[in-house]
Order: structure tokens, then sequence, then C-alpha cells
């Protein structure tokens, strides 16, 4: 017990070195002589800058913004400083690499350049198609606010993006199908990313390394800054033979994802965040500066900082609006009608002792005698210096355990060690959080309202869902028990409309994690899996949600889709078990679940396509799915290997396996939620050997033809006879000339 003591004197010290160090080096920067940092104002610093303006000095919410790039510089000095000491083991060089990080040259007083214009929310766009005409669109997640995707058709021309080249096809009739035109667009190397279409609008994302040159600050010779970029282009597309730019917009940082309400586009950027050399992001449109974004943060504490930039415009108009918020990562977004949620991971480093202090009086004190109890309390609440009260309680201990039996002191560390499992257990599943940033479309202005956290990580977009003024999140927890190994579970918790939680379901299905959740309404249907798949559906009719039924079967669904308000397709993989009792995926399966009976979901309906090999672009990415109750049609992408064998090289010796043959195109099926699935027919896009699967599939209908599009190809076949081929057309390779936009 002795050598405890000296550890715990010895951890003191060397904590209050760390401190000690900390306090001077803020000390250094707190002072305004020349050459060392300091704010616009002249104005000390302390633990946290002080010269920030709230958004709304009455807020409670705590945002503030900065006023300049020196008060930024010096709050991300402070940060690192902070976090040096709060992770030591964890923490790096948060600058980036490209150096020197100068960015471009704009005032340094943020929002100098122009007033950030407001908005407002227009109506769902009318398409361009003929009266009459009934087609389909982008697989969403919320009705009316659209996502944007690489395929876009408005029931007569459809518009594909590969590469760096747009090709606007005339889709209808099928019959008569043809390129119209096919241009690239100078985006530098890079491809471009997806797109919106409204009315003859196309709004089209890519990422830019832009070079720009600046000089650094009290230096005379401008240096070359490479910085990534995100180009927003609206494309005018009404004489679709020669499509015309309109506007491109520029922030800088990466494109993360984008969403479009009514005419308005909001899109994320994110970069990282020099801590020495800080420079916000500006938006400019074509190469001009027209927008330096207000920078605004929350005193939130972060491993690493980044510039989150969110944008909105007007498609039709010149109304531009940009806010940048300094927080960590973002992660995954979530878009209501009014509201915009950036989730992102959270790691709290997590060491063994870490909370050693807490972990003694929460974990193993409650355990020992009350009267051993009561005299520790004592001590701890006595005047002393900590060291002499932990050696008087290090004594007390010890004579404790010396005067007991041994087959109860036994047990009494039995006992600890198992309490000490479960706090350890606990603080590792607390390590892991998920943030959560509410922004509001209200009022025609982007408004940020709040911030929350919850424990676990998402899956993904469908993780999240608002209703009402309720938000709803389902996440994964996982953590190392010393007794029973790796483990992970499973949350759902429902937050008001400030982000406070205010009901929880924790510990679903132990030791599996989600592979899909869905919300409808006042029900989330959950999957999780680890070697069978339990499908779930849990109630959120209340505050605290509650498990109504489970229904467990062999594969999982990576993809949850409603058919109405009694079934659910799945769409995941089958599974099999080995005889060392691991997991081994087969094909791509479909699952009907018919939900009417809450508390007994049962399995109408599967197919399982192909074997092992396998796959479809829908268990990534939901937009690969077209599925339509009325048509009566549910069409995925499916790539398979077939016949593949090991070449004899001699007498015991096998070589390595010849090309097998891949098959690409579509299965097509019609849906009966009382008997299930049956096979329409299949659109085969390749059949051959040396054929890389490549992601990027799309199907859609026009009336009563369906379009199948891989990279190279898009056929056209009669939606009631699938086996009907109307006409194909070849996208890329075609040797023809490929005009550029005109500017």
């Amino acid at each position: 017990m002795k050598n405890i003591a000296q550890y715990v004197i010895f951890s003191a010290i060397a904590a209050a070195i760390v401190v000690f160090c900390t306090i001077g080096f803020l000390a250094l920067y707190s002072n305004n002589s020349e050459g060392q940092l300091s704010s616009a104002n002249d104005r000390h610093i302390g633990m946290i800058p002080f010269n920030i303006v709230p958004l709304e000095p009455s807020s409670s919410l705590g945002l503030k913004q900065f006023n300049s790039t020196d008060e930024l510089r010096n709050f991300l000095l402070v940060a690192q400083a902070r976090n040096n000491m709060a992770y030591p083991a964890t923490q790096a060089n948060s600058a980036v690499t490209m150096a020197p990080m100068m960015g471009p040259v704009v005032p340094t007083p943020f929002g100098a350049i122009t007033s950030a214009p407001t908005y407002s929310q227009g109506a769902v766009a009318p398409s361009t198609a003929e009266s009459g005409i009934d087609y389909s669109a982008t697989n969403i997640q919320v009705s009316n606010v659209d996502e944007p995707d690489f395929l876009k058709n408005d029931g007569k021309y459809a518009y594909i993006l590969s590469q760096d080249k747009l090709t606007i096809v005339d889709a209808y009739p099928g019959d008569t199908a043809k390129i119209v035109s096919k241009v690239g667009l100078d985006v530098k190397g890079q491809s471009l990313q997806n797109m919106f279409l409204n009315k003859d609008r196309l709004v089209i994302f890519y990422n830019g390394n832009d070079e720009q040159y600046s000089i650094p600050k009290y230096d005379y010779i401008p240096n070359t800054v490479y910085t990534p970029t995100t180009h927003a282009i609206v494309i005018d597309v009404s004489d679709r033979e020669n499509p015309k730019i309109l506007k491109n917009y520029e922030v800088n940082g990466n494109y993360f994802s984008a969403r479009m309400i009514g005419n308005y586009v909001y899109f994320i950027s994110t970069s990282n965040v020099d801590y020495n050399n800080p420079i916000p992001p500006v938006v400019r449109q074509s190469s001009q500066a027209i927008i330096s974004p207000p920078v605004y943060y929350y005193d939130m504490p972060e491993s690493n900082y980044n510039f989150n930039t969110v944008t909105s415009f007007d498609i039709f108009g010149d109304k531009i609006n940009s806010q940048t918020y300094l927080m960590g990562s973002t992660g995954t977004l979530y878009v209501s009608t009014d509201a915009i949620y950036i989730a992102y991971q959270k790691n709290y480093p997590y060491y063994y002792g870490i909370d050693s202090k807490d972990r003694f009086f929460n974990a193993i004190v409650p355990l020992l005698p009350d009267d051993v109890q009561n005299r520790i309390k004592s001590i701890s609440q006595s005047e002393m210096d900590p060291d002499t009260k932990w050696a008087q309680i290090s004594d007390l201990m010890q004579n404790t355990y010396n005067n007991m039996p041994e087959s109860d002191k036994t047990q009494l560390f039995g006992k600890i060690q198992r309490a000490l499992q479960d706090y350890n257990t606990k603080a590792q599943e607390d390590s892991t959080k998920t943030v959560i940033e509410k922004i509001t479309i209200d009022n025609e202005t982007l408004k940020y309202v709040a911030h929350g956290q919850v424990p676990g990580y998402l899956l993904n977009q469908y993780s999240m869902d608002q209703s009402g003024n309720k938000f709803r999140v389902a996440t994964t927890s996982q953590y190392y028990n010393q007794a029973n190994g790796n483990g992970q579970s499973n949350n759902v918790y429902v937050l008001d409309e400030s982000l406070n939680i205010v009901g929880s379901l924790e510990k679903i299905a132990p030791n599996e994690k989600i592979y899909s959740a869905r919300f409808m309404g006042d029900k989330l249907y959950l999957v999780t899996f680890h070697r069978i798949d339990p499908f779930f559906v849990i109630d959120l009719s209340a505050d605290t949600p509650k498990v109504l039924g489970a229904l467990k079967i062999p594969g999982y669904s990576s993809y949850l889709h409603p058919y109405d308000e009694n079934h659910i397709i799945g769409i995941g993989k089958e599974v099999t078990q080995t005889q060392y009792g691991n997991s081994e995926p087969l094909g791509v399966k479909i699952s009907l679940f018919d939900v009417s009976d809450v508390s007994n979901p049962v399995t109408v309906d599967t197919y399982e396509i192909g074997g092992p090999t396998s796959n479809s672009d829908v268990l990534s990415d939901p937009k690969a799915l077209l599925f339509d109750k009325e048509k009566n049609i549910l069409s995925l992408p499916i790539w398979q290997q077939q016949n593949g064998q090991l070449v004899p090289l001699g007498e015991g010796v096998t070589g390595g396996p010849i090309a097998a043959n891949n098959w690409q195109g579509f299965y097509v099926f019609g849906v009966d939620p009382s008997h299930g699935f049956h096979l329409k027919g299949t659109v085969e896009h390749y059949n051959g050997t040396d054929y890389g699967y490549s992601q990027g599939s799309r199907s859609f209908y026009i009336n009563e033809s369906l379009y199948t599009v891989t990279p190279n190809l898009m056929k056209i076949n009669d939606l009631n006879n699938i086996g009907h081929e109307i006409n194909q057309i070849r996208l890329e390779n075609t040797g023809q000339i490929i005009k550029y936009l005109p500017q």
C-alpha cells in the first residue's frame, strides 16, 4: 500500500507540472506585445478568448461569433493547449499539412464582404414532362426534401453524370430515345459528384483544388496555397443541345452533402483547420469573393476542430446565405423540411484508471463495511492535504483487510472486481458519443438553435428522424469487458426540440450491432445482426421507447423500405453458419415483413439472388432502389460472379482461379403483401469475363417503360413485359466529339 501512496504523490506532482506549463503557455499569449497573438481589440485572453460577441446575448445556448481571425486563432491555440492536457495520449498536431496555409486575401473582420442575404422556401418545382406523363424520382428519405444523385429525370429527359461529363438523353418515348448532347466540364481532373434537377435548371456539385495566392501577415512575398473547394454550378438546360452555365458558386472545403427544398439548395462543405494560421471559408461566385461567412462556435471542447460551412441559395435568383460553424468533423446529415441536423462521432479518450478517484468512491467504497465507508467519508471531507488523506485511507483499508476472515476477504475482493468491470464497461460505453447540431430553416433564414449528445455511434442518415418537435436517434455502443471481451449493444433516444434527451431505450440486442433502421411515424423498425437477424418493432408513441415485438431469421437487412403502414421490405444478405460457428454471407436477399401485429412481426416471403459473390448497390446506397407500389415494381441492380474455378497446374498442384463470368444487370420484381415477391424478369447489362464491378447503377420508369442504367449503357424495356427490350443507348466510349459548356 506504500507503493500506492507513492504513485499517487508522483501523479499529483506530474499533473501539477502539466497545469503549470499550460497556464504559463496561456499567460505568454495573453501579453499584448508586438508579434504575439492578440485579439483585434488587444484584449487579454484566459482559458478561453473573451473577445467574442454572442449571436444572441440572451440565448441560453451560448452560441458565439468570432469577430476576427485573431480571435479565432487565440481560441484554437487555447483549445490545443487544453487538449494537450486533457488528451495526452491521443493529441496530435491538428494543423493541416499543406503549408503555408495563408488562404485567400479577405478582410480580417468576418462578414465584411457583404451581408448574408435571406431566402424563402419555394414550392415543389413542376416537371417539364407533358401532362399525363407518370415517372419515378430519386429514392429519398424525407418527403419534399430532395437528395442529389448522379442521375435525374423529368419524365421526358434523363440527365446523367459520369466522371467529368454530363449526358442528356431524350428518353421518352423509349423507342426513339437518343442522346441529345454530351458535354464535358472543365473540372481539373476531378469527378462530378451529383446534382439536382429543378424545371430547366441543374445544380451540379464537384470538388476542386483551387490555387490561390496570399501574403503572410507582416511579410511581402505572396505564397501559393492549394485549397479544396466545393463548386455548385447552376446550369440552364432549357436548350438541351446547348446547356449554359449561369452561376458557379465556390466555397472553401470538401463537398459533404446537399438537399433541395422547393427552389432552394442547401449544401455543406467541410475543411480542416490550421490551428496556427486559421483561414475561414469564403464564398465566391466565378472566383469573385461575395461572402465571408460569419464563424460561430458552441462552447463545447472538441479534440479536433473543423470548419463546417452551410450554404443555401435560390436556384432561380441571386439570393445566397452562408454560415460557418467551428465544430467536429461532419459525419452524417439529416434534413427535414424545417431543420438541418449535422451529426458526428466524438470519442472521449478512455484509459484504465483515468477516473481512478471517481471509480474508487463510486465502485469500491460502497462495497466496504458501513463503518469503514463512514470513516473514509469523514477523512475525505477533512481539511488535510490529499496525500495525507490517502495515506490514512490506505492504512484504514489495510487494517480492515487484516482483521477479516480469509473467506470474507476473498468474497469482498470478488465483488469489487465485478464492480470495477462494470464501471470500466460503462466508462467505455460513455467514451463514444454522437454529437448533433441543429440548424433551423425558419423565417427565411438559417438559425443555429441546439446542440446535443447521445451515447454510441450512428450507422447512417436513416438512424435519425424528426417527428413533430421530437428528434429520434438509434445508435450502437461498443465496449470491452475483461470477463467477456469485446461487446456492443444498441440504443434508441428521444430528444426534445432543444436536443435534450427526454426518453431512452438502451441495451437492445447485446453483442449485436445495428445493420439498418427505418423510422415510420410512431414506430421504429430496427435490424441488428451477429449470427441471426433480429427484426425489432419499437414503439415511439411516447417519450420512452419500448420494444413491441421481434422476429429472428437468418441473414440481415442493410436497408429497410416501407411498402405500406403494415409491411416493410428488407434488402440485405442471406447468411449461413460455418462449421466453426462463424457467419458466412451468401446471396443478396429481399424480405417482406408483415408488421400489422406489432407484437408478432412475421416474414411473408424472402427471395435470394445469387451466391456469396453477389452484391447490389442498394446495400450501401438506397438511391439505387426503384420501388413504386402503384406500378407494382421493385427494381434493384445486381452483380454476381458465375462459374469461377481453379486452374490445374499439374498433379496435386492447383493455381489461381480463372477469370469468372461476371453478370451485371437488374432484377425486377412485383410485390404482393399477401404472397410476397414474384420475379417479373431480369435486364442484363453485361455477361462476360474480366469485368470489374462498378458502383453506380440506377433504374427509373417513364409511363410504361423501364430504364436501367449502368456506367456504359442505358436499356429501355417494356414495364409490363420486362423481357421485351425497346431500345438501348451506349453512354460511354462512343467515339463522338464532346462539346464543352459555354461559359
